[in-house]
C-alpha cells in the first residue's frame, strides 16, 4: 500500500479527521468524549493547533484519501511544560493493522525533535492493549496509571501514561 505524508489542512482534511474521531468516540474508549464532534469543533481544533504551532500530520493513499492522522498539543498550560507535548494518533478503522500508525508516529517524533521538544506523552485507556503495545514498540515507557480517571459506556476507565524522552532541546531555558 502506497501512502504519502502530508500536513493536514482544515480545507482538505477536516471532514476525514472528523469522521475518524467520531467513529472512535462512538465505538471505543480511545477518546473519552460522549458525543460526536461537530464541524465547528473540528474547525476550532485546527485553529488551536495552528495557534500553538502543533502539527497535524496525515497519511493519504494514492487517491488522496486520508487514512490516518497524528497530532500533538499542550500537555499542561504552565510555562515549565513547554518542552512536553501530548500526542494523538488515529487510523481509519478500515486501514488499521498496516503499520500506518507507526509511520505517523515516526513523523511526529521527528517533528518534535525539529521543534526542540523533550518529551511526548501518550494517555491511553488501560484496556487498549494494542495502543500500549504500539507505544512500547516505538520506545515509549509506561510511566503511570490513574485508576478510574474516566467513566464511559457504564464503567470506570483507567488511563496509562506512556512517555518518550528525546535528546532535544540542545539548550533548554527557563521563561
Amino acid at each position: 500500500m502506497k501512502h504519502k505524508l502530508v500536513h493536514c489542512t482544515p480545507e482538505r482534511h477536516a471532514q476525514a479527521i472528523l469522521d475518524i474521531l467520531n467513529e472512535a468516540i462512538v465505538h471505543t474508549t480511545a477518546l473519552y468524549d460522549y458525543q460526536p464532534r461537530t464541524q465547528t469543533q473540528i474547525q476550532q481544533w485546527f485553529a488551536s493547533k495552528q495557534q500553538g504551532g502543533y502539527p497535524v500530520l496525515g497519511l493519504e493513499d494514492d487517491t488522496g484519501t486520508l487514512m490516518g492522522f497524528a497530532s500533538s498539543g499542550s500537555f499542561r498550560n504552565w510555562p515549565a511544560y513547554k518542552y512536553t507535548v501530548e500526542h494523538s494518533v488515529y487510523v481509519h478503522k478500515a486501514r488499521r493493522g498496516h503499520k500506518l500508525g507507526h509511520a505517523l508516529m515516526a513523523a511526529l517524533i521527528e517533528q518534535a525533535r525539529q521543534q526542540g521538544l523533550h518529551m511526548l506523552v501518550g494517555v491511553i485507556d488501560s484496556a487498549n492493549e494494542g495502543s500500549k503495545r504500539f507505544h512500547t514498540e516505538l520506545g515509549f515507557a509506561h510511566s503511570g496509571t490513574l485508576r478510574q480517571a474516566g467513566f464511559k459506556f457504564g464503567r470506570w476507565l483507567d488511563i496509562d501514561f506512556y512517555q518518550l524522552m528525546l535528546d532535544t532541546p540542545d539548550h533548554p531555558v527557563d521563561g
